[in-house]
């Protein structure tokens, strides 16, 4: 029978000794840590690229380079069609708008965070101590946004929200203020996971920790007041303690009811507003606010372009030139922004808030069906090899919980901003986590499959942290693994 990717076991005499934690990991660690370095102050409805971008490409072309001097196939051909299946619809939105020039911004951008950041960590994370190391980072940065965060409620030093400067929103600043509460929900969610299912042999603090993290990332998540970060991680983290189970789910539910009670009831951080801003979740029907009205308004004529252009859409960047006339006299001209170490600032709205309406528009049915058929093809077969129990299941939760925040969340947002470039991360995690083969013999000689690539490594390499040894043989002719 296939060994299972799974958690480090005890390594009997004579067995290959784990490899460290190779360099070509580095710029991907560093892509994501550099998200913790503040930005200047963007232009109205500007932003441009974040020191995490350029660290991107580096990634990607650390990447290419590992495979030229390998030799080897990059991906499978599921990988690849997974993967690169946006590929295809952004290419096609592009030629077919009706200024490519313009559109070539948006190919770039899309192409980065959907296709190319993912293949690139499907091919650098090869074992479980690679993946927890990237997650690590997520972690960190959480756990760096989240202090800032806090301070910046504490101290009235954050975006305006209400009319007082108490927003969370970290180093991101007030034009978007999505950034820190997805950072700091991947963390929590990333935390989380590793708590639920600490690895054997791991250190004895290593589960109490991930735990406490955890907890102190919701306070900084709920005072980021972003009632679709909150709606995404309550989703994904219900999720994920189903898939760990019963009695696990109950325990962690009480503990997290418990932490909220403490934090929210006794000491009253941010009670009052975090309680209007749920009720509001309710009141998009009957007293929506402004920006739940622009929202709808925006949504409408997104879904109005793509019957205009029900194939190929308006083509990528074509929703802001387009969105004027296919929207109602109700859509405001902006959202007002300040705080955080900025002047009051007028931003434009470029996008419906909405990733699948934003697809939808700007690509047609061709980039809709494209983006979400991969998206859902990581998700089942996240959750499929989950269920199944193979492998090291701390990186199966982490992987399937934060696929599905972000496809929960990109009903409420859509990509925009620095922290842009970890969806990209998240993707290729998701990916390397339910492309990889169910489980891979360890021979004692010769050559076998790499993880999800179809690239060749001797067994003594692939005989690391997240591959169990292979069971002793009965003595005898014939004697090996099962088949």
């Amino acid at each position: 029978m296939a060994v299972p990717w799974t958690a480090p076991r005890p390594r009997p005499l004579g067995a290959p000794v784990p490899r460290p934690i190779p360099w070509e990991l580095l710029p991907l660690v560093v892509t994501v840590l550099l998200l913790a370095v503040p930005l200047p102050v963007p232009a109205a409805g500007g932003g441009g690229l974040g020191p995490a971008d350029y660290a991107s490409g580096v990634l990607v072309l650390c990447c290419l380079a590992r495979v030229l001097r390998t030799r080897s196939r990059p991906l499978s051909r599921t990988a690849a069609v997974v993967v690169g299946a946006p590929a295809v619809a952004i290419a096609l939105a592009t030629v077919t708008a009706a200024d490519p020039l313009a559109a070539v911004p948006g190919f770039v951008r899309y192409l980065q965070v959907f296709v190319l950041v993912p293949a690139a960590v499907v091919l650098l994370v090869r074992d479980a101590r690679d993946f927890r190391a990237v997650t690590g980072a997520l972690v960190v940065l959480a756990l760096v946004q989240g202090a800032i965060g806090v301070h910046q409620y504490a101290t009235g030093t954050g975006a305006s929200y209400m009319g007082e400067d108490i927003r969370a929103v970290g180093t991101f600043g007030p034009t978007d203020v999505m950034g820190m509460a997805t950072v700091v929900a991947y963390g929590l969610l990333a935390s989380a996971a590793l708590a639920l299912r600490t690895p054997k042999g791991a250190p004895v603090p290593l589960r109490p920790a991930a735990a406490g993290a955890a907890v102190l990332l919701v306070v900084p998540l709920g005072l980021s007041f972003s009632r679709g970060a909150w709606i995404a991680t309550a989703v994904a983290a219900l999720a994920m303690l189903t898939l760990a189970g019963v009695r696990r789910a109950l325990t962690v539910l009480a503990v997290a009811v418990a932490a909220t009670v403490v934090l929210v009831g006794g000491f009253g951080v941010g009670s009052a507003m975090i309680g209007a801003r749920l009720s509001s979740i309710t009141q998009v029907t009957d007293a929506p606010d402004r920006s739940v009205t622009d929202r709808y308004t925006m949504w409408a004529a997104a879904e109005s372009m793509w019957r205009e252009h029900p194939l190929t859409g308006v083509g990528l960047k074509g929703f802001p030139d387009h969105r004027d006339s296919h929207a109602t006299i109700g859509l405001s001209s902006g959202s007002d922004t300040a705080g955080a170490g900025q002047e009051f600032l007028r931003q434009p709205l470029l996008s419906p808030h909405n990733m699948y309406l934003l697809i939808l528009s700007e690509q047609g049915l061709i980039g809709a069906v494209a983006f979400t058929g991969s998206w859902a093809a990581l998700l089942v077969g996240g959750v499929r090899r989950l269920l199944v129990r193979r492998g090291a299941l701390d990186c199966g939760l982490a992987a399937v919980a934060l696929t599905l925040w972000q496809t929960v969340d990109f009903l409420y947002a859509d990509i925009g901003g620095p922290s842009t470039v970890l969806t990209g991360v998240v993707f290729g995690l998701a990916a390397r986590w339910a492309l990889a083969p169910l489980g891979e013999p360890v021979r004692a000689a010769g050559r076998v499959p790499g993880p999800a690539t179809g690239t060749g490594v001797r067994a003594g390499e692939r005989a690391r942290a997240c591959t169990a040894p292979a069971p002793a043989p009965a003595p005898g002719p014939g004697s090996g693994t099962a088949g």
